[in-house]
């Protein structure tokens, strides 16, 4: 199966489990990889015939923009879930969502989620 990956789209949110992350909000990082068939697209030269990845950074900015749950992980899954519902061509899609600044004493490393969905049926 094919793979476009998309990384480092970058959003300011308001996702985590201190109150004041959902006050203040904080930066966001995410990579998306998209299993779909490409071998249209790659003979007819045709975006009608892929994903407009546009549409895919759009779907993930606006979502963490506007979501605001206690987990990262529910981000995480949100956006998988969303991007699956949106495309009937990805079957498969991973999301990668880094906290690059996790307000945690002592800590200066990031935080990566790393989660897989797979549309039902495929």
């Amino acid at each position: 199966m094919d793979c476009i990956h998309l990384t480092a789209i970058r959003g300011y949110g308001y996702t985590g489990f201190l109150a004041e992350e959902q006050v203040l909000g904080q930066w966001f990082e995410v990579d998306v990889k998209l299993w779909l068939d490409l071998s249209t697209a790659a003979a007819s030269d045709a975006i009608a015939d892929t994903i407009d990845y546009r549409r895919v950074i759009s779907l993930v900015q606006n979502l963490i923009k506007t979501s605001k749950f206690a987990l990262v992980e529910k981000l995480a899954g949100t956006i998988a879930d969303s991007i699956l519902q949106q495309s009937d061509r990805v079957t498969q899609v991973q999301v990668i969502l880094t906290k690059p600044a996790a307000p945690i004493p002592d800590f200066g490393g990031k935080i990566s989620i790393e989660l897989t969905r797979t549309k039902p049926n495929t």
